[in-house]
């Protein structure tokens, strides 16, 4: 982090000010009718490093994110054209998925909200640049999983434009495997992102197939 440039701190909600929420079971089926819109919530909240043909580099906050494909093993990022990172992208074809964690939540906010053509974020936030195995962009060394991806298409669909990639590499660090080599990925404490505020996942309620587990 540069010297003069202090990193704020968030604070954090008070015992106080917390409200817990009472459900009135009996308007469970009165629903609302609303006019069309993103309703799709929590979704992943990740850091996406990227990299220009000179090297130059950025990392932008990206929720609209996820899995489309599993053989061939492929994922999206959906992208504003306005946004510095755009330009960077198409370009080279190349980024990388870093996901996130609560450490990780601050430096997550401020890449969504602070453009790379003000500021260096790597140095800023003083996140450590790894090299990626397939891909020009770096990883975040600070992320639990780092996903490399090279677009195969660019889908223009009105204010985001969808990357579609195939994932070229996972970089998953040791931190966060047991004795046995099986990856935790809770252990990292990752963060959703849910109607504008950031969210960790408190507990598992169930593993995959339990409701039909004999």
């Amino acid at each position: 982090m540069k010297k003069n440039q202090k990193r704020r701190k968030t604070k954090g909600i008070t015992q106080e000010s917390k409200r817990k929420f009472q459900v009135d079971e009996s308007l469970i089926y009165h629903k609302q009718h609303w006019k069309p819109g993103n309703m799709i919530y929590p979704v992943p909240a990740v850091m996406v490093s990227v990299a220009d043909k000179t090297g130059k580099d950025n990392i932008i906050t990206v929720a609209w994110t996820g899995t489309i494909c599993t053989n061939p093993p492929m994922a999206y990022i959906s992208v504003r054209p306005e946004r510095y990172s755009y330009h960077m992208i198409k370009e080279t074809g190349e980024f990388v998925i870093n996901l996130t964690t609560r450490e990780l939540t601050f430096a997550l906010d401020y890449c969504g909200v602070r453009s790379g053509r003000d500021v260096d974020k790597f140095d800023f936030l003083g996140l450590t640049r790894q090299n990626a195995s397939k891909v020009a962009a770096p990883m975040i060394g600070e992320s639990p999983v780092n996903i490399e991806c090279r677009v195969t298409q660019c889908l223009e669909l009105g204010s985001h434009h969808m990357f579609l990639a195939e994932i070229a590499a996972v970089h998953a660090s040791e931190a966060y495997m047991d004795e046995k080599g099986k990856f935790h990925l809770e252990y990292a404490e990752p963060v959703v992102y849910s109607h504008g505020a950031y969210c960790d996942l408190k507990q598992s309620l169930g593993t995959f197939g339990y409701s039909v587990k004999k």
